[in-house]
């Protein structure tokens, strides 16, 4: 069963559905998150006090993400092993690690005549493309990105979180690039968690192709608690989805019962969100007729370590939400302590509204 998260930023799926992320994945599902919002559009050089702060500039330095599938840890031919950073891999440390790749993937295809060979070296094999290639594919913690978050763009920065968080949840991510809201000239707590402005339209084309190219069992979007203009779009363009009759000359998704809402944490947590009629009239009236929203809650008494761990490699964000690592661990095991209590359910929870016909 496949599972696509829509995440309008970097760290939103770790802060509101970390816990049901690890569960998935332990029981062997699988996990796509859609990163939206993650880029910077051509305004990052008049940027307000406000807006860097609501982005959340940081001043921590990188460590590298892993030894050898990286192509960043890659030892170079020149100019001489010197200057290379201690951690890089050496050949002999490269040639072990793709034999246990090529023995994976022999593995993965035995019941085949034939077996793809797995090149950590970001290699052409037998002239296929390389994967980083591909639009929306491959790995994102390249030279450039790693230069450039070094360098102080916070945005590039948030992406090798996002990577970082997909890679610690064992998920695949999807980053889309639009620009963050602050760039798109939102300046302050009034715009910024406010009504988005008329020409500000959501990304449904966008999103709902790269959904379709996934083809997810669940689908899941903000249910925007907080009002944060990124997330009501992502969830204008869940609630249009929704909307749609399946097609039945080439038969497509049916998306009753396939779309969910999480809710927005720490939001839900500032706000003491307990009612879906505390959203307001106006989102419910914009729920197709004859759909309801139920309350289904994820028992993550078992993950909620793992989620607030998660939620740890988002540095850029932690202070600048919760005054540090602690306060948050606190604000995510007190929230998913009532959402259980809420739940009937014998420990932590979170919750989720699954749109359903009636």
């Amino acid at each position: 069963m496949t599972h696509v998260f829509v995440a309008p930023h970097p760290d939103d799926a770790a802060l509101s559905c970390g816990g049901l992320i690890a569960s998935l994945r332990e029981l062997g599902q699988s996990v796509t998150i859609l990163t939206v919002y993650s880029g910077t559009g051509d305004r990052d050089s008049d940027l307000t006090d406000y807006q860097r702060e609501a982005l959340g500039f940081g001043t921590k330095a990188l460590w590298p993400a892993t030894e050898a599938f990286n192509r960043s840890s890659i030892l170079a031919d020149w100019p001489n092993a010197a200057l290379v950073p201690s951690w890089a891999a050496d050949d002999e440390a490269l040639e072990a690690t793709q034999a246990d790749a090529d023995a994976a993937a022999k593995r993965f295809w035995q019941r085949s005549s034939w077996y793809r060979r797995a090149s950590i070296r970001n290699e052409s094999l037998a002239g296929q493309r390389v994967i980083d290639d591909l639009s929306t594919q491959g790995p994102v913690f390249t030279d450039s990105v790693a230069e450039a978050a070094v360098g102080g763009d916070l945005m590039a920065r948030r992406r090798i979180e996002d990577e970082r968080f997909a890679y610690f949840s064992e998920a695949a991510i999807v980053f889309l690039d639009l620009p963050d809201a602050v760039f798109r000239g939102y300046r302050d707590d009034d715009q910024l968690l406010g009504q988005p402005v008329p020409d500000d339209l959501p990304p449904t084309e966008l999103l709902r192709r790269e959904i379709l190219r996934l083809e997810p069992q669940r689908v899941y979007f903000p249910l925007a608690v907080g009002g944060h203009v990124d997330h009501r779009l992502c969830r204008a363009v869940g609630l249009e989805m929704l909307g749609e009759e399946r097609g039945w000359v080439m038969p497509g998704p049916d998306f009753s019962n396939s779309v969910v809402f999480y809710e927005d944490f720490p939001y839900t947590w500032w706000e003491e969100f307990r009612r879906i009629e505390d959203l307001g009239v106006d989102v419910l009236n914009a729920l197709p007729t004859g759909t309801t929203l139920t309350p289904q809650y994820s028992d993550v008494t078992d993950q909620i370590e793992k989620k607030i761990t998660g939620i740890t490699i988002y540095e850029s964000q932690l202070e600048r939400l919760f005054d540090g690592p602690r306060d948050m661990a606190d604000a995510v095991r007190s929230h998913a302590k009532i959402m259980g209590e809420i739940g009937g359910i014998d420990g932590l929870a979170e919750r989720y509204w699954v749109a359903e016909r009636v």
